[in-house]
């Protein structure tokens, strides 16, 4: 398959638009940048297209594909009902890195939720991913444009490496804004409760909702509950070298990892870093790269997925990192950085 490759950096195409929305009609797949990272997107109410998309991706089928809407009477024909706690985050988090669970309609196929009753829904602010999706019909699921398990794509050049010659086309928007993917909020089932950490944190939906829980799975996942999102039981983003996180205090942190460093690189074998701008200092050996600074977390999440991949290109056999404990979005950061590292912690 030839794909194409749409350029949009500079702004949106009408041509290009047109064109993404007419494979996306046809059974198509069509890659497409959001705020949060590349989605690989695909006609959401047709059960062939979903299947494609799990085959590009090499994706399990029992992992649900968030359906992307761009205007907010479009919900009203995928779910059963609208409960006013969806109303309320809508007002105050829609267009935007939010994805809601809900109970489907009929017209969703179960190729598209993983065989589940619900059905997972988020409007991105993106105007290249709305244009998209308004082309397409309104209704586009989209899971991260990468290889299952690979780390999730920030630029079209990601979505290339994994996915050039297997889908209809690609279209470049540049870096994407956040780096991470969207909240996920399940409204169906007692209490509002967070799947996946993300961009909007638990705080801000407390605010707008009062009660809002996280899933035990995903704050103490050594106790054996495993997290209610099947995605989150998966192993994801993982560079190909060993990753392993280094917690603690800083100082003893970054004496432990040049410890470390210092033991691989003497069996032989090269080794990466991941600090800080305020780190990078301290450390005299290995592949020691700057992840962003603490003062400004946005830019650990933006540069996170990056990241690792660069690793992958070095040829390195294991990487240490420093956690990111940050007050907005660092639980969503520990959580991608865990699940890349296959929950490999050194407590120091």
């Amino acid at each position: 398959m030839q794909t194409i490759l749409e350029d949009m950096r500079s702004g949106i195409s009408e041509e290009g638009i047109r064109l993404g929305g007419e494979i996306l009609k046809q059974g198509g797949l069509v890659a497409f940048p959001t705020e949060t990272v590349y989605g690989l997107g695909g006609n959401a109410l047709d059960a062939e297209a979903s299947a494609k998309i799990y085959a590009a991706k090499g994706r399990p089928s029992d992992n649900p594909l968030i359906v992307h809407i761009a205007d907010w009477e479009a919900i009203r024909a995928i779910v059963s009902e609208i409960p006013e706690a969806a109303k309320q985050l809508a007002d105050a988090f829609w267009p935007g890195p939010l994805t809601m669970i809900l109970n489907k309609s009929d017209l969703v196929p179960y190729a598209t939720t993983g065989g589940l009753e619900t059905v997972a829904v988020r409007m991105p602010v993106n105007p290249i991913a709305r244009a998209l999706i308004r082309a397409g019909g309104g209704y586009v699921a989209a899971p991260s444009a990468n290889t299952s398990g690979r780390p999730s794509p920030t630029k079209a050049e990601h979505v290339a490496e994994d996915l050039n010659g297997k889908i209809d086309m690609i279209i470049d928007g540049g870096t994407v804004d956040i780096g991470l993917e969207s909240t996920i909020v399940d409204l169906t089932d007692g209490a509002p409760t967070i799947l996946r950490p993300g961009y909007i944190n638990q705080e801000m939906l407390t605010k707008v909702l009062g009660e809002v829980e996280m899933d035990r799975g995903l704050i103490a996942p050594e106790s054996g509950v495993h997290p209610k999102a099947p995605g989150m039981k998966y192993r994801h983003y993982a560079p190909k070298a060993d990753l392993i996180i280094v917690e603690g205090e800083a100082e003893k942190v970054r004496r432990k990892i040049n410890e470390l460093v210092q033991q691989q690189i003497s069996e032989g074998k090269k080794v990466g870093v991941i600090g800080t701008d305020e780190s990078l200092s301290y450390y005299k050996d290995g592949d020691v790269r700057s992840i962003g600074s603490r003062k400004d977390e946005i830019t650990i999440a933006q540069h996170l997925f990056g990241l690792l991949r660069e690793f992958d290109e070095s040829d390195i056999s294991v990487i240490y990192s420093e956690a990111f404990e940050t007050p907005q979005i660092g639980q969503a950061i520990m959580n991608r950085l865990i699940k890349a590292a296959g929950h490999q912690i050194i407590r120091v």
